[in-house]
């Protein structure tokens, strides 16, 4: 994006903060399954003269439904906590965008067969997951497209006597995230 702004050469640019819609899907590894991700939204903050970017962003909780072990179905409720802002970097010379983001995963309503496992109100990643999305073809800072990456899910804590089942399943590489922006509004300075 090309933008023009009067005054002198010295003037200080005002950043572009514009607020993309998003849904997404993340494929988890170990228990073969995929996260339908969203509605959420992503608040960016971009510095036309570097390309340096800084976002927020919020996802709600997501149910999801996979088989453990292969044949036993499973429910569990998960959250992405964003940890600080997420950053992010727009060259300048084609729009390719590179976004970094550290999200703790937290887990709840874990269920086996329909039944209640008891993994308390703190079960989490013991380190934030890091995050790097790349721009697909098509994208634009201005009309939106996809992001994409992979990452690796750490082990899990504080799940009570269920921690080593959750760490039995789901930590592990080779993760997938794909996350569809359309086109965001732009917010008026001030």
């Amino acid at each position: 994006a090309v933008m023009a702004f009067p005054g002198t050469a010295n003037a200080q640019v005002q950043p572009l903060t514009v607020e993309y819609p998003f849904t997404g899907t993340s494929h988890i590894a170990g228990v073969n399954d995929d996260l339908e991700l969203g509605p959420g939204t992503m608040r960016a903050s971009l510095n036309l003269q570097t390309g340096d970017a800084t976002a927020d962003v919020e996802l709600p909780p997501v149910q999801g439904e996979f088989d453990a072990i292969g044949f036993i179905p499973t429910t569990v409720t998960t959250t992405f906590i964003e940890e600080g802002q997420s950053t992010a970097f727009v060259d300048p010379r084609g729009g390719a965008t590179t976004a970094w983001s550290n999200m703790t995963i937290q887990l709840s309503n874990l269920k086996v067969l329909g039944i209640p496992l008891l993994i308390g109100s703190h079960c989490k990643t013991e380190t934030p997951v890091q995050l790097t999305l790349n721009s697909q073809p098509g994208w634009s800072v201005l009309t939106g497209g996809t992001l994409a990456g992979t990452y690796s899910i750490p082990d899990f804590e504080n799940c009570l006597l269920n921690t080593w089942l959750i760490n039995s399943m789901i930590p592990g590489d080779g993760n997938t995230i794909t996350l569809n922006l359309s086109t965001p509004t732009v917010i008026p300075p001030g």
